[in-house]
């Protein structure tokens, strides 16, 4: 119920409507006369990939054409909307961007630039962060896996799903607060450290709940959230402030397109996936993996990322990603 309000007050604040408005000041409303690729900057099968498809399966026919998901994982995430630089503005290319495209040109060169470099279609959603291990690990409580890593630093190791990533920022502000520290093992995306975690190739994962279903099934265990609140489906497990460590992750992602897309095409990729949003199966797939809808408008998308870009270069410093 929660999930469902934040979304329908998102869409009233910005008097949004059903699918039928006005396209862009009265441009008549696009149409694709081929498939439509949207470029997945993680993992084929992980919870990303799913939810692109299923999203898809509604947008699709709004839009006139089936839309295929191409998983491009690589570069923290960042290869699939760099992929947009070599493609037309014509709609039929598009890419789902993480949050990491807007950290990796601080500390990574770039031929790409997040803000100029793409348009901001819709925002979707975003991964919840927590501290993962096996069912069977010896550690019983966060403060346990700190101590041991204090006594024997750079032992034990940690998966996410790239360098540079919302869990290695966690990690890195966990190894500050707490003087711990950690040997991070980044990874392409879920299906290559889900296995990982459970082959005991690395002790632990930091990264978003797409390692929820092993937590249902009994594999693995939470050690600690990294949200503002305690999340209701796992009630009894700490965030990382209440165990003193002022620690919040933040890890959207969304839809963006090459640069210069015309307006009435935005619009209308942007009408037909936030319908899409709306499917019950969409908000069974986010409880599923601990995720909440994030609606942004194209202009409210923008703003965000702008914003951002700026606000987290200092982290980036501080984590010794980035230069000043």
């Amino acid at each position: 119920m929660r999930r469902r309000t934040l979304l329908l007050g998102t869409a009233a604040a910005i008097g949004a409507t059903q699918l039928g408005p006005t396209i862009a000041r009265g441009q008549a409303r696009w149409k694709a006369d081929k498939p439509i690729t949207i470029y997945n900057p993680f993992a084929a099968g992980g919870g990303t990939d799913v939810h692109l498809r299923l999203l898809g399966e509604t947008a699709g026919p709004l839009l006139g054409q089936p839309i295929l998901v191409d998983s491009r994982p690589g570069a923290a995430g960042t290869l699939a909307p760099a992929l947009l630089l070599n493609a037309r503005p014509d709609g039929h290319t598009l890419a789902c961007m993480s949050i990491n495209s807007l950290r990796y040109p601080h500390y990574q060169p770039a031929n790409w630039n997040p803000i100029r470099d793409f348009t901001y279609i819709i925002g979707l959603t975003g991964y919840t962060i927590g501290i993962v291990v096996r069912e069977d690990a010896p550690w019983k409580t966060l403060e346990e896996l700190i101590t041991a890593a204090r006594k024997e630093p750079d032992k034990y190791n940690y998966a996410t799903s790239g360098i540079g990533g919302t869990g290695q920022l966690t990690m890195i502000e966990i190894e500050q607060s707490t003087g711990a520290r950690f040997t991070h093992v980044p990874y392409k995306g879920t299906a290559e450290w889900s296995q990982a975690l459970l082959s005991g190739e690395v002790h632990f994962i930091c990264d978003g709940a797409q390692w929820a279903p092993f937590v249902d099934a009994g594999k693995f265990r939470i050690l600690a959230m990294a949200t503002e609140q305690r999340i209701p489906k796992y009630k009894d497990v700490p965030t990382l402030i209440e165990r003193g460590i002022n620690v919040v992750g933040q890890s959207p992602y969304g839809l963006v397109g090459p640069k210069d897309l015309p307006p009435n095409i935005v619009e209308s990729v942007h009408l037909a996936f936030k319908e899409a949003m709306k499917d019950p199966r969409v908000d069974a797939l986010l409880d599923s993996y601990i995720q909440a809808p994030w609606y942004k408008s194209p202009a409210e998308y923008r703003a965000y990322a702008e914003k951002y870009f700026v606000d987290v270069k200092p982290l980036l410093i501080k984590a010794g990603l980035a230069k000043g």
